[in-house]
C-alpha cells in the first residue's frame, strides 16, 4: 500500500523547494513569460528531489480524488519480478472484475499444457475400395476440435481453401464418384498428444486416433487389464483404453461387450462436411449418400488417409486471441483444454482444468473466481496482486518469450495501438480488458532504465467516458516508467 506518511514528508520538502523558487511574495515587476518559465523550472527542481517510487505514490494518491476514479472500485500493483517485492500498490487485494485480462489465464494454461507448437488436425479418409474411379465405401472427415477451422484467423485456411484441397486430393487418389456417405467423426490424434491422455478415453482405431467417452460402465470389468508402466504403453496392439469406473485407474480391455458408449466430443465439423459434399457435386464428383455424424463407433471400418489439414500453431492462435481480444477463440480454447485433459469439452471441464493448473503453479486463488475463458462474464473476479505474481512466475517458463510476444504493445499493436502513443510507446506489453464501466490492463513494462516490471491495473465502476479512464490509466503508469 501507499506510504502516506513518507509521501507527506517528501511532498513537504518538494513544496518548500517549490515555494522558495517562486518567492514568498508575488511580484509584478517581471514579465509574464518569465514567471511561467520560472514556474516550470521550479516544478522540475521539486521532482528531482523525489524518488521515482515517491512520484508513483504521489500520482496514485492524487488519483483517489480524481472525478473519474473517486467513486470507482479499483486496484493497482507494480511488482519487481527479480526481488519478488511490490514497488507500489493501491487496493492490491481487492477482488475486481478483470474483463478480458481473464484471457491471460486461459491462453497461458493452454500453452503450458499443450505446448506452443501444438496443432489441430482435420483428416480426410476413406473406407472400402476404389474401383475404376468409384469409391465403393465412405468418405470420412475426422476432426479434432480445431477452434480456428475455416475462420481465416491466425493464418488458418478458409473453408473454401480446405474444401478445394480435399477435392484435389480425392481426385489424385483416383476418386471420381462416391457410392457411400460422407461421415463426420471427431477424434484427437496421437500426433497431438505431447503429455498424458485424457481421463476418459476409448481407443477406437489402433494407431490412428482415439475418442473420449463419458460412460464406460458397459465394458465388462473381467476384460479390464492394467496398463503396464512402460515408456510407450501404446506400442502393443490393444483395443480400448479408458479410466475404469470400477477401480479408477487407466486400463485397457481386450474387447467391448457393451451395447453403447456415452461420448463427449467437440462439435463435429458439420459445416465443412456439408460444404464439401455440395462442392463435390458442383465439380462433377458425385456423392450417392448423405452427410452422417458418428459420435461413437465401437467397430470402426478399416480406413486409408487421403490428406489432412493442420491448423496454425497454438502460439499463433494465442497471438491472434490476445492481440484482437477474440472472445470466440478464447472460449474455444477453454473448452479445448478441458477436452484435452479430461476428455470433456464442457465449460465446467475447462474451468476445472484451468483452476487446477493455476493451483499447480502457485496462483493465489484467494479472491479468484474464474468463470469463463474470455472475461465477458462479470462473475469473473481476480485480485491485482495475484495477477502480477502469476505474470512474474510465468517469466521462468520456457515459453515466456513466446507468450509475452502475444501481448499487445503500447502505441503499436493490437488493442493497445491507440494507447501510450507518446509516453510508454513500445514499453508496455499487456492484455487489455473492457466491459461497461470496467477498464483493465495487466502485463509487463520495460522501464527507461531497462528493467522489466509487472503490473496490474483493474478499474471497476469508473466515472466519465472510456477515453477519460484510458487517459487516467496512462497517467498512473507514466511515472512507473522511471522506476
Amino acid at each position: 500500500m501507499i506510504n502516506i506518511k513518507k509521501i507527506l514528508v517528501s511532498s513537504a520538502i518538494a513544496v518548500s523547494a517549490f515555494a522558495f523558487g517562486q518567492g514568498t511574495f508575488a511580484s509584478t515587476n517581471y514579465p509574464q513569460s518569465y514567471d511561467s518559465q520560472n514556474s516550470n523550472i521550479s516544478k522540475e527542481s521539486a521532482e528531482k528531489l523525489l524518488s521515482a517510487k515517491e512520484l508513483v505514490d504521489i500520482k496514485l494518491n492524487s488519483m483517489m480524488n480524481d472525478p473519474v476514479l473517486r467513486n470507482a472500485n479499483w486496484g493497482f500493483v507494480v511488482y519487481d519480478p527479480k526481488t519478488k517485492k511490490i514497488i507500489s500498490s493501491y487496493n492490491e487485494n481487492a477482488s475486481l472484475i478483470p474483463a478480458s485480462t481473464t484471457k491471460l489465464l486461459t491462453t497461458e494454461t493452454a500453452m503450458n499444457l499443450l505446448g506452443e507448437n501444438f496443432r489441430w488436425i482435420t483428416q480426410l479418409e476413406y473406407s472400402g475400395e476404389i474401383e475404376d474411379g468409384v469409391l465403393k465405401g465412405n468418405l470420412y472427415i475426422v476432426g479434432s476440435g480445431d477452434p480456428s477451422l475455416g475462420t481465416n484467423k491466425a493464418g488458418a485456411s478458409s473453408y473454401s481453401q480446405i474444401i478445394s484441397e480435399f477435392i484435389s486430393a480425392a481426385r489424385e487418389k483416383g476418386i471420381k464418384k462416391i457410392d457411400g456417405d460422407i461421415i463426420i467423426q471427431t477424434g484427437v490424434f496421437k500426433l497431438n498428444k505431447s503429455q498424458s491422455l485424457p481421463e476418459n478415453i476409448v481407443w477406437l482405431e489402433n494407431g490412428n486416433y482415439y475418442l473420449p467417452v463419458g460412460t464406460t460402465h458397459e465394458i465388462n470389468p473381467q476384460n479390464e487389464k492394467l496398463i503396464a508402466k512402460k515408456s510407450n504403453p501404446f506400442s502393443e496392439n490393444k483395443n480400448y483404453y479408458y479410466i475404469s469406473p470400477y477401480i479408477g485407474q487407466m486400463v485397457y480391455a481386450d474387447k467391448f461387450d457393451g451395447g453403447y458408449l456415452t461420448t463427449k466430443l467437440p462439435d463435429a465439423p458439420a459445416y465443412l462436411a456439408n460444404s464439401l459434399r455440395a462442392a463435390m457435386l458442383k465439380s462433377g464428383l458425385s456423392v450417392a449418400g448423405k452427410v452422417v455424424t458418428k459420435s461413437t463407433d465401437p467397430n470402426p471400418e478399416k480406413r486409408e488417409v487421403i490428406t489432412s489439414y493442420q491448423s496454425p500453431t497454438l502460439a499463433e492462435i494465442i497471438m491472434y486471441t490476445n492481440q484482437h481480444s477474440d472472445n470466440a477463440l478464447a472460449e474455444a480454447t477453454l473448452r479445448m483444454v478441458g477436452f484435452q485433459k479430461l476428455g470433456d469439452q464442457t465449460l465446467e471441464a475447462g474451468r476445472m482444468v484451468v483452476n487446477n493448473h493455476l493451483k499447480s503453479v502457485g496462483f493465489e486463488t484467494d479472491g479468484l473466481n474464474y468463470f469463463d475463458g474470455s472475461g465477458l462474464s462479470r462473475a469473473n473476479v481476480v485480485t491485482p496482486i495475484s495477477q502480477v505474481k502469476f505474470l512474474a512466475n510465468l517469466m521462468n517458463e520456457k515459453y515466456y518469450k513466446t507468450f509475452q510476444e502475444t501481448l499487445p504493445i503500447g502505441g503499436q499493436t493490437g488493442t493497445l495501438k491507440r494507447m501510450f502513443n507518446t509516453t510508454g510507446n513500445g514499453q508496455i506489453f499487456a492484455k487489455t480488458g473492457t466491459l461497461n464501466k470496467v477498464k483493465t490492463l495487466a502485463g509487463y513494462m520495460k522501464t527507461n532504465s531497462g528493467k522489466t516490471l509487472v503490473f496490474s491495473l483493474l478499474i471497476n465502476n469508473y466515472g466519465g467516458s472510456v477515453d477519460q479512464v484510458k487517459s487516467k490509466m496512462e497517467q498512473i503508469l507514466e511515472p512507473t516508467l522511471n522506476l
